[in-house]
Formats: structure tokens, sequence, C-alpha cells
């Protein structure tokens, strides 16, 4: 198995205030929601705090489509997405500042649920997890820092080697792409891909008019 374990940091900028804030807050709201015991009562925090497609068109329980990205399915939900959190969301938040990154990634989820919403072929199941607003952090790295470097590792090997940002998240994407057309979201055990695109296309598109013509970058590895 080989994974994203690090980036090249940039030198300089806002601190990451709110990328480390929202894995801290994605942490403990998971805490707390397993932490409510019984299944029965873990699925309806779900259900009343998770983004219901069909509920959305019907214009009820709108406040969902925020609650919604702070919520996560299970521990690899979870952790899967604070990784990629962790990796992509410092680097734009230093390049953009904290209150504008603050901005971007809350719209970037809202833009990532509705794309969800307007395109899955779920509408009643709950709709959970970070990966749309992550999604739009990541569009946004590709088009700032395309030459980054991210270090993957050979988990069995353990053994690691650098990739350009612009291939590893150009493959990611295009997997997104393929996997959405591939099978339908049920099928896939009800992963939003449709989420996944809309907030990576927002985030390339918002970084393109926003982000772009910041001062050049300086890295250090990590």
């Amino acid at each position: 198995m080989i994974i994203p374990v690090g980036d090249e940091n940039v030198v300089g900028g806002a601190k990451p205030i709110f990328s480390y804030a929202f894995i801290v807050l994605n942490v403990l709201i998971f805490i707390f929601h397993i932490s409510l015991g019984s299944i029965e009562a873990i699925t309806q925090f779900a259900n009343d705090f998770g983004a219901i497609p069909s509920e959305i068109l019907r214009f009820e329980d709108l406040y969902t489509l925020g609650t919604s990205i702070f919520l996560h399915g299970g521990f690899m939900h979870l952790a899967g997405n604070m990784l990629f959190l962790w990796l992509f969301a410092d680097n734009i938040e230093a390049n953009a500042g904290n209150l504008h990154f603050l901005f971007f990634y809350l719209l970037g989820g809202l833009v990532a649920s509705l794309a969800h919403v307007f395109l899955t072929d779920t509408p009643d199941i709950p709709t959970v997890g970070a990966s749309g607003a992550i999604s739009a952090v990541m569009g946004a790295y590709m088009v700032c820092f395309p030459k980054s470097k991210i270090r993957m590792m050979i988990l069995i090997l353990f053994k690691s080697f650098y990739i350009p940002a612009i291939l590893f998240l150009g493959f990611w994407f295009a997997q997104q792409i393929f996997s959405s057309f591939a099978v339908t979201d049920s099928e896939q055990g009800g992963v939003a891909w449709w989420a996944h695109i809309g907030g990576f296309v927002f985030g390339v598109l918002y970084a393109l008019l926003f982000f772009k013509n910041k001062p050049k970058a300086e890295y250090n590895y990590v």
C-alpha cells in the first residue's frame, strides 16, 4: 500500500490556524459522535446533522450542508480525510491568509455538498464527511503549488519517494471521474464521488481567480 505522508511546506505566510483547528474539531466531534453509545443514537445523530439530498432539495434542514462536513462515518473515514487535510491545507492557508482560507474552506464544502445533492443516486441517505471541502483545498493546491513534491510511503517496505503535486493530484482527480461514471454511489458503499469532483473543480477555479497571483513560495521539506 502506498500513501502520501508529507509535502513541501511553504516558508512564511499565514500560520495554519484554521487548518489545524479543523483537524481538532473533526476529531472531537467524531469522539462525541461515537460516545453516544447505542447504534440507534449514533445513527440518529448522523440523520440529524448529515445532509440528506432529498431533504435539501425540498429546502428542509439546510443547516446540514454545513454540519455534515464535520461528521464522519468511521475511524478510517476520519483518518483518511484528516491526513489529506493535514497535507494540503496548511500551504493554502499560508498563501491565502487565515480568514480568506476559512471562507474558502467552508464555501468549498458547501459547493461540494450541493454537487452531491444534485447528482447522487442515493438521495435519501445522509451524507457526512469533510472530503468535499478537502477536495476544494486539493484543487487549489494543484493550481498554487503544482511543482511542490508529495512524499509517498510504501508501507510494506517502509520506503518513501517524492512525486510532483500536479501528478499526484491529477491522478487522484482522474480516479474520482472514472469512479463516478464506472459505478453508482450505492455500488461503492455510498462514496460521494460528485462531492469530490465538485469540490476539486471549485478549488481549481477559485484559486485561478483569487490565489494564483500570490508571491512565489519557498519550501521546506517535511
